[in-house]
């Protein structure tokens, strides 16, 4: 839980990736355009579904595909037969073509307008808890094919490497965890499954599994750990953690792990 609040600042608290100028207009958008000192031609369009805009004194414009810089250097061509020297501004007012879609049985359903780009993990950072979500299995989806995938190393690990840059009509999959469990066998009193939340470690679990039976080596404690198609072995010595407060040994779980205590033959 620490880590992903961590995230979540770092994420928020970074300098802007993107400026405005990369924008890209698209059909529906409304742009305001404000010509200094020529007040009939100032006004306040819509990009039409041709992708052009109309203005006083301007024959249609092409608008969708271009950033704002663009349409701006274009626009004061186009002026530049009826006045000397324009000095011209194009805001964005509204925008409908920047948006990105979250789906998926993880998270709730979320649509994000993106006046100005953004990165993926500024958007997971603002999907609140993450808990249900498996983001191993998680996804891009950009036209028509998969661009990223496999969230967990840049969301949990600090792999911002492997960031990306959204662009407008990305859909995020998010699917649902479907194993929400801990589990923990072996020698212990109350072997069980425990339902998984943030922050859980392998001493809480123990804990909720009576401890230790009287057969347990403690030493010989092991968390089995899916990542991928593969199984991870984690060593955990128990004894060191509960008689010496070695807290290295406490080890986050993550939902779907195994806790296996093995017993002593002497």
């Amino acid at each position: 839980m620490k880590t992903c609040v961590l995230v979540a600042a770092l994420v928020f608290l970074a300098p802007t990736l993107c400026l405005a100028g990369d924008y890209v207009i698209g059909e529906g958008d409304v742009l305001e355009v404000h010509v200094w000192g020529e007040d009939e031609l100032n006004s306040t369009v819509t990009v039409r579904p041709d992708g052009k805009i109309s203005m006083p004194g301007v024959d249609d414009v092409q608008a969708a595909g271009y950033t704002l810089l663009e349409l701006k250097k274009l626009l004061k061509e186009r002026i530049s037969t009826l006045i000397k020297d324009p000095i011209l501004n194009i805001s964005l007012v509204r925008s409908v073509n920047s948006r990105v879609f979250v789906v998926g049985g993880g998270v709730e359903p979320r649509v994000f307008d993106m006046p100005q780009r953004t990165t993926l993990l500024r958007i997971l950072a603002s999907l609140g808890s993450l808990a249900r979500a498996d983001l191993n299995k998680a996804y891009v989806y950009r036209d028509g094919k998969k661009v990223m995938s496999d969230f967990a190393g840049l969301f949990y690990k600090g792999e911002f490497d492997k960031d990306i840059r959204l662009e407008p009509g990305d859909t995020i999959f998010m699917p649902v965890k479907y194993d929400q469990n801990v589990y923990v066998v072996g020698a212990v009193n109350q072997p069980k499954a425990i339902l998984y939340q943030d922050g859980l470690t392998v001493l809480d679990a123990l804990l909720q599994a009576g401890e230790f039976s009287k057969y347990a080596n403690e030493d010989e404690v092991v968390i089995v750990r899916t990542v991928g198609d593969k199984k991870e072995r984690i060593p955990v010595r128990t004894k060191d953690l509960l008689k010496k407060g070695d807290l290295k040994q406490n080890v986050q779980l993550q939902a779907g792990d195994y806790i296996i205590a093995k017993e002593s033959f002497f």
